[in-house]
């Protein structure tokens, strides 16, 4: 190309890209770094944003790509030469209310029936197959689930003195330690509590058991965006929220709301990333087939308008159902087609994980032997 390129030329092109947030042009917001650097037709330079989760990121990013293609020239390289840097860096919470615990992971859904129960138990059975010490918090207290998927429905937690402390022993299965308010209500009478008597409730099964040394501690959190989710997340010291929703419209919009409500400044939680829940149907009798009854890669779709990774597209299969309904979740073998999503989905987890706490030595895996 015949145009020289200098650094003013850049930003006069990048004053045609606006920051959705607030409407301003990037330059005048102090966006665009000090910087700028250009090598032949190549040019290169980073755009900082408040937080290290901005949901706009990637569409700036793009945004001013294309500003710079169209105001400076097409023969301009700048596609992938644009770095995104926050001014705030992601922290790495330290809960004080279980200071055993490495890292604890909020699993959430907008609305009810999108499969949440389903990914955080067979999520932290992944896990703990890979060799992590895995707790689980069955925090959807009004619909408490996870007795039933882990086949221990009659099983009524003990309390013991470890370490002069009285507690309850969370129930183990699946290389899992478990609790749930299910174990201690009876589960053919709805449970009428308040929202403080609720939150109260989750506080003691977290705070008054012996959870020990814990890799992960995953929370399945009931749906939508109340009062004990908030309570929740702003008491201990979340490392990230999984979201889980469905392709369908509904579940989307629900499920944007969750996301915001992680990343806004009151709770500001990472997200560590989306999964797609019932993402298409495949029947037994015909496994290569793919029918998408709830839509087509919506939360694929959703996950890169937000700029959130989507960790996994789980399908629809009999088999996850009837192995939640038997109490042997389908993580337990991981061999099988929906057992295999789940590894991959633990996964993308750790590495999430581990991506988050940058200044922290990488979540130690240990070896098991079989």
């Amino acid at each position: 190309m015949n145009v020289t390129l200098y650094p003013q030329l850049v930003l006069d092109a990048l004053v045609h890209v606006r920051y959705p947030g607030t409407g301003k042009d990037i330059v005048s917001s102090g966006m665009v770094q000090d910087n700028i650097r250009i090598d032949g037709n190549k040019i290169s330079f980073s755009l900082i944003f408040d937080k290290p989760n901005d949901p706009f990121a990637k569409s700036v990013v793009k945004a001013a790509e294309q500003a710079i293609l169209t105001y400076v020239g097409e023969g301009v390289d700048i596609k992938g030469n644009i770095t995104v840097e926050s001014k705030e860096a992601p922290k790495t919470k330290v809960s004080a209310v279980l200071p055993g615990v490495k890292n604890i992971i909020a699993v959430f859904s907008g609305k009810g029936g999108v499969g949440k129960s389903t990914v955080s138990s067979n999520l932290a059975i992944a896990l703990a197959k890979l060799g992590y010490k895995v707790g689980l918090l069955d925090a959807d207290i009004h619909g408490p689930s996870m007795p039933k998927m882990f086949g221990v429905e009659d099983a009524r937690p003990f309390t013991d003195i470890i370490d002069g402390k009285q507690g309850l022993i969370p129930i183990e299965k699946y290389g899992v330690k478990l609790l749930s308010i299910g174990f201690f209500v009876d589960p053919n009478n709805a449970l009428v509590w308040r929202g403080s008597m609720a939150s109260n409730a989750l506080k003691q099964l977290i705070t008054d058991a012996h959870w020990g040394e814990l890799d992960f501690f995953v929370m399945d959190l009931p749906p939508g965006t109340g009062d004990i989710q908030l309570t929740l997340v702003q008491t201990l010291g979340i490392t990230g929220a999984v979201v889980v929703t469905t392709p369908q419209d509904v579940a989307l919009a629900d499920a944007r709301k969750g996301i915001n409500m992680f990343i806004g400044d009151k709770v500001n939680v990472p997200v560590l990333g989306l999964v797609e829940n019932m993402a298409w149907f495949t029947p037994a009798e015909l496994p290569e087939n793919k029918y998408y009854i709830f839509g087509k890669e919506g939360g694929k779709r959703l996950a890169e308008e937000l700029s959130v990774p989507l960790l996994a597209q789980i399908p629809l299969v009999q088999s996850i159902r009837e192995h939640g309904d038997a109490g042997l979740p389908v993580a337990t073998d991981d061999q099988t087609v929906s057992g295999l999503a789940f590894r991959q989905l633990a996964e993308k987890v750790v590495e999430r994980v581990d991506e988050r706490n940058t200044n922290a030595a990488p979540t130690k895996k240990v070896e098991i032997v079989k």
